[in-house]
């Protein structure tokens, strides 16, 4: 592939790369990981809500890494609350998987700025050396898409098996009981997945650009190449 081409697909592939780090920053401190609604069960319960009289029980919940924000409503109107995971909800959340996801989300940020500076060096320096020539390029892509895909495992169990809304629903709450009523992933959550899948583009872009995969090639096809060409 000509210079020139090599040239524009690293400088894509950097500034994809820029843009995934300040991304995933914008999505550490959003609080619109998670988005749901929480039904307040105790209070339904005493009168016998059904149909329209439950949505008064009803109340809002939405929270990131470090803060978010719970509406509760137990048929007496609504009241807001802030709330922030350290250090109030520290004691209730499964705090070694959430530290785990802030500790990758801040690998992934760092690994994307590693890997944009080198693919701009590499569109615009010389010579193409390994640690930031396509053996490189392939590990920074590789590092940052694993984080991604390790984010989201990571969050989604904390989310979903341990039940995390429910534990921030029912935080400090002696009369009450909440169960949650819906819940899905928002902005920043799906900001992460399309991180991760911008990174693997990366890896395809360098494919694209005229370079193996590192570990691609074996050394008996060079010797057996090597001796047809001394039969020759």
């Amino acid at each position: 592939m000509p210079a020139r081409q090599k040239k524009l697909l690293f400088c894509t592939a950097g500034l994809l790369s820029l843009a995934c780090a300040l991304g995933t920053a914008a999505a550490v401190g959003s609080q619109l990981w998670v988005r749901g609604s929480v039904l307040c069960s105790t209070g339904a319960l005493l009168v016998n809500a059904s149909g329209p009289e439950l949505h008064k029980f009803i109340g809002a919940i939405q929270y990131g890494l470090f803060s978010g924000q719970r509406v509760r409503q137990c048929g007496l109107g609504g009241r807001a609350l802030q709330f922030s995971f350290f250090p109030d909800l520290l004691r209730i959340i499964p705090a070694s998987i959430h530290v785990s996801v802030i500790l990758f989300c801040t690998v992934l940020i760092v690994f994307a700025l590693v890997g944009a500076g080198f693919f701009m060096f590499n569109a615009f320096g010389s010579p193409y050396e390994t640690l930031h020539g396509p053996v490189g390029l392939y590990l920074w892509s590789f590092i940052s898409c694993s984080c991604g895909c390790l984010i989201m495992i990571l969050f989604s169990s904390e989310v979903k098996i341990h039940h995390l809304s429910e534990k921030i629903a029912n935080f400090k709450e002696g009369t009450f009981t909440f169960k949650t009523h819906s819940e899905q992933f928002a902005n920043s959550f799906w900001t992460i997945l399309v991180c991760s899948l911008v990174h693997f583009l990366n890896a395809l872009l360098i494919r694209f650009a005229g370079f193996e995969f590192p570990f691609s090639k074996s050394k008996e096809s060079g010797t057996i190449t090597g001796a047809v060409d001394l039969m020759y």
